[in-house]
């Protein structure tokens, strides 16, 4: 059995970036650090640009840019990320250079990336770990983003995997073909990771519940979603995972007094083979630049409403302790 922790939005540029500056890598990630170290894989969305380049991206209207320093990346290898995804709507904050940038930074430091490349066939490849229990369990990360369509790459420059959401037959033969793909390439477990919809949002419409099924009726063993910069329910569909949003994890974010964007979780899934055994829920604190575990009256806000939110879409989280968790049968 191997255990994948997700995480939602790790955010480095701006605030975080000048924080950083008189902080050791391994502080971003607190208290929480060794939870995640023992898991055996560690996936992030990698929310904004790894880069020197200082020219932000002007082609379209964007409000807020997002770049990091490059020694931002050890903030990274500090928390064993084993691969980010790049499908977002901060990849290319400042241009094409930025990402080229980032990906060289990742390349560097050994963490995998999917989601944006050099061009669309990069963009669209998986990026296959494997699992440190055995040595064998194969996981690929597929990514993709409904964000920024201007970002998408081309046959021949840079940019993110872009993919809508819609249930249009064109949509999901893509959608089948890249799980296709990875299984072919020799995935033992699939993960879906889709950077989708508007922010703030606590509970998925119902055509990004249909999309989030028939990606799972096409093979995907896990859809790990992330955006709203909120968590969002739990659902457990043929016995597979679907996380509609992880919420943000790292940032320098204003918070929002009834949403809350500043609670979260780590997201335990433990597989055996592609059946789902386990999915462990750790409730988190985002404080500035940093997150923490959450305690007291704020670990129980955000454990009530997860158990909610999930119990909408009929999944049953127990508390065991400072953790929910949810046991196959």
């Amino acid at each position: 059995m191997i255990t994948v922790a997700l995480v939602g939005d790790v955010m480095l540029g701006r605030g975080v970036n000048e924080t950083l500056r008189s902080m050791h890598p391994e502080e971003p990630w607190g208290d929480v650090l060794p939870a995640l170290s023992s898991a055996d894989l560690r996936i992030a969305n990698l929310e904004c640009a790894v880069t020197g380049h200082d020219r932000p991206w002007t082609r379209t209207p964007k409000v807020f840019h997002f770049r990091a320093d490059p020694r931002a990346v050890e903030v990274l290898r500090a928390a064993r990320i084993d691969a980010c995804s790049l499908a977002n709507n901060h990849t290319l904050d400042f241009e094409e250079q930025g990402l080229l940038d980032t990906l060289r930074h990742l390349e560097a430091a050994g963490i995998r990336y999917a989601g944006a490349g050099r061009d669309r066939e990069e963009a669209a490849r998986s990026a296959f770990l494997t699992a440190r229990t055995d040595g064998t369990s194969r996981v690929a990360l597929l990514a993709f983003t409904d964000n920024e369509p201007p970002f998408a790459a081309g046959p021949d420059h840079p940019g993110t995997n872009y993919l809508p959401v819609s249930m249009e037959p064109q949509v999901l033969r893509r959608v089948e073909a890249a799980v296709e793909q990875a299984r072919g390439a020799g995935a033992d477990v699939v993960v879906f990771s889709n950077h989708w919809g508007p922010n703030m949002v606590e509970r998925p419409n119902q055509l990004f519940r249909r999309f989030a099924r028939a990606v799972i009726d096409r093979g995907a063993d896990v859809y790990y979603g992330h955006s709203a910069h909120v968590f969002q329910g739990v659902e457990i569909y043929k016995g597979k995972l679907i996380l509609y949003d992880a919420g943000d994890f790292i940032d320098d974010y204003a918070v929002g007094e009834r949403l809350r964007n500043d609670r979260s979780f780590v997201f335990w899934v433990s597989l055996e083979g592609r059946e789902l055994r386990r999915l462990k829920l750790l409730p988190v604190s985002l404080q500035y630049a940093r997150v923490e575990l959450a305690r007291g009256g704020e670990r129980e806000a955000i454990l009530g409403r997860m158990v909610a939110l999930s119990a909408e879409m009929g999944t049953n989280l127990v508390r065991r302790e400072d953790w929910l968790v949810f046991e196959a049968e």
